[in-house]
């Protein structure tokens, strides 16, 4: 019996791609994935500080609040501080539950994530999540001017054609395929959408939330990680993305151990790193010869 495959993407190994450059002659791209989500209260989805209780359980909703009241502005100013970009992925919710959270990252780059991270988009049936698409783009369109070329699925949450409706609603890239250090053109049934690099492993959630490590565990996987991956762009471009969200990272104790990493690959980048967003990499990415990006 065949292997069931997804047919979005070919088997295609690393060591044997084309080599190019990323602007400038640059190697390796750093970004920072700055999760900002909204939760409704009492019911639907949302990471978990403890076992929570029967709903309301507000344990764990004001939990996640603290990082849209406190957090979130705590890690605006080593951003600044360090002249780093940003990639904002935000839930649409943000924009009329808590929209200073946007203003605090004045020129960031913006990526749609669904309405709110109370739900997954991947359950919905495909006229559902069409209108999910359009209404969160819509929003987004309003607030920022222009509407978002990059998407992240609240939870990582895709149907079998999530690729699809997103090519057709005029998203560029999507960040949930988790599965390569380069970018990666997926196949959509009216042409091809960009797979950009999003971190699970560098990924405060997973490391903090699930694996039960702590800040300093975490600052020392970012720091290791630019380690390896600056020493391999020599060989070939790579893309190192940090992702985040502030009711985590933004606590106090974590915070300290984040500003330490951040610190600590800006002062070892060398003329090899390119500090950027999600946006920059799938734009130079899509501008490359063909043939260039598997």
């Amino acid at each position: 019996m065949p292997t069931p495959t997804h047919n979005r993407y070919p088997y295609s190994p690393i060591t044997g791609r084309p080599v190019y450059d990323w602007p400038g002659g640059k190697r390796l791209a750093v970004y920072i994935a700055l999760n900002l989500e909204w939760f409704s209260f009492g019911e639907g989805l949302g990471a978990e500080l403890a076992p929570g209780g029967p709903p309301p359980d507000v344990l764990n909703y004001a939990w996640r609040d603290y990082g849209n009241r406190v957090g979130v502005f705590r890690l605006a100013e080593p951003f600044a501080e360090l002249k780093l970009p940003v990639s904002l992925l935000v839930n649409s919710e943000m924009l009329t539950q808590a929209p200073q959270t946007l203003a605090a990252f004045p020129g960031a780059d913006i990526v749609g994530h669904g309405r709110s991270n109370s739900e997954r988009q991947g359950t919905l049936d495909e006229t559902q999540e069409r209108a999910l698409i359009a209404e969160a783009t819509r929003a987004l369109d309003r607030h920022c001017g222009a509407p978002p070329r990059g998407w992240l699925g609240p939870w990582i949450s895709q149907s079998p054609v999530t690729p699809d409706l997103l090519q057709e609603a005029g998203y560029t890239y999507l960040l949930d395929w988790c599965h390569d250090d380069q970018p990666v053109w997926m196949t959509t049934r009216k042409g091809r959408i960009l797979s950009v690099p999003y971190p699970q492993e560098l990924n405060d959630i997973p490391q903090i939330v699930a694996r039960k490590r702590e800040g300093s565990d975490f600052a020392d996987m970012i720091v290791d990680a630019f380690d390896v991956m600056h020493e391999e762009c020599a060989c070939r471009p790579l893309v190192m993305g940090i992702a985040l969200h502030p009711y985590i990272v933004g606590q106090p104790h974590r915070f300290k151990h984040l500003k330490r990493a951040l610190k600590t690959i800006v002062c070892q980048a060398d003329s090899r790193v390119w500090f950027t967003t999600s946006g920059e990499i799938a734009k130079h990415a899509t501008q490359l010869p063909a043939g260039t990006v598997p």
